[in-house]
């Protein structure tokens, strides 16, 4: 037997992670500087299988799961027979509700159920930091000092991403009590805002750009936290 076939398996080694960087810039598109981003979650390389599975998961725990049919046992009537057993040349039937008759049940129809999908953390946590290095290797990913706006307006929204030069499907990732910006941007359909601690792959992956703040920029030290 060789070495191999008693070693198992060896596990294919990961590159190390890239450093990254990003300007660091004001609602005027002002650059206040350059910031390093956490190579943990920005500079791995994207696990695509993972991700996928994840995202297959998230999408899949936001089903309803409410669609339902009347088998024969649930359609009203059906209790006389509907012809008699013979000498019609039909096909002998008992029930008017069964599901070969017009007005009938359904047969094999859907139920409700849960279509959630129980999903590892640490796949969770894989999958983020893919989804974040693909937009940061991409270089997709803008960070604004704050969103200063003195009132939530429609108007400040727009001059502020095309300061920054963002366009497509923007994702804004904002604080908890950030309202004036969440308000500012609410109008626009290509601006999707999402507070911090509810930063999900799928809305960073479906985005063209993704953009923090000083105070939402994560580190892997903080997500290791929210996920645990």
């Amino acid at each position: 037997m060789s070495d191999h076939m008693l070693r198992g398996p060896v596990k294919k080694d990961r590159p190390a992670p890239v450093a990254r960087s990003v300007e660091r810039r004001d609602i005027t598109g002002k650059v206040l500087g350059t910031v390093e981003l956490d190579a943990e979650l920005f500079g791995i390389e994207p696990n695509a299988s993972v991700l996928h599975q994840v995202i297959t998961a998230q999408l899949a725990g936001a089903r309803r799961g409410t669609q339902s049919t009347k088998t024969r046992a649930e359609v009203r009537g059906g209790g006389a027979k509907p012809f008699r057993q013979k000498g019609t040349g039909r096909a002998r039937q008992g029930s008017s509700r069964s599901p070969n008759m017009v007005g009938g049940g359904v047969a094999l129809g859907p139920k409700p159920r849960s279509y959630a999908q129980k999903t590892p953390k640490k796949m969770i946590r894989l999958a983020l930091r893919s989804a974040l290095s693909d937009r940061a290797a991409e270089s997709k990913v803008a960070l604004v000092d704050a969103f200063s706006f003195e009132a939530p307006k429609t108007k400040d929204a727009i001059a502020a991403l095309s300061a920054l030069n963002l366009d497509g499907h923007v994702l804004v990732v904002l604080a908890a009590g950030d309202d004036t910006a969440r308000r500012s941007f609410a109008n626009l359909p290509e601006v999707h805002t999402i507070e911090a601690s509810q930063l999900n792959p799928y809305d960073i992956i479906r985005a063209d750009w993704l953009v923090f703040t000083d105070e939402t920029l994560p580190t892997s030290a903080e997500k290791s936290e929210e996920v645990a």
